[in-house]
């Protein structure tokens, strides 16, 4: 995985992953085989690493665990389902431009500021 905060589940540990975690979680269901999972990898580690703190991102492997996806209806991927307080807050199906998965996570988690990105900065826009 390139970013080292990104957390590879397993139907074993999804509930103490994802279930009990007290951030809020975006999950990532994908297959090696799946192409638009794999054109979809640099925009969950960019949002990794952005809302590193924030929100516990981590991935599925559906070929190698199939209880949960089963479990969370998952029928197509890439999906992404967004976690928080133990229940689904939303869900994402198909590759989708990284401003989709914001807004997605601007529900349940508190905003980001722009200098989250650069050197820290005493003024916000």
């Amino acid at each position: 995985m390139a970013v080292e905060s990104i957390v590879e589940l397993s139907d074993a540990t999804f509930d103490q992953e994802v279930l009990k975690s007290e951030q809020p979680v975006l999950v990532d269901f994908w297959a090696a085989w799946c192409g638009p999972c794999k054109a979809l990898a640099p925009t969950v580690d960019e949002i990794a690493t952005q809302y590193n703190g924030r929100v516990k991102v981590a991935k599925m492997d559906v070929d190698r665990n199939q209880a949960t996806p089963m479990r969370y209806g998952i029928r197509g991927i890439p999906a992404l389902l967004l976690f928080k307080g133990g229940k689904v807050a939303d869900q994402i199906v198909g590759y989708v431009p990284k401003d989709t998965i914001e807004r997605s996570l601007a529900r349940v988690v508190e905003p980001v500021e722009t200098a989250a990105n650069t050197a820290p900065a005493a003024t916000t826009k």
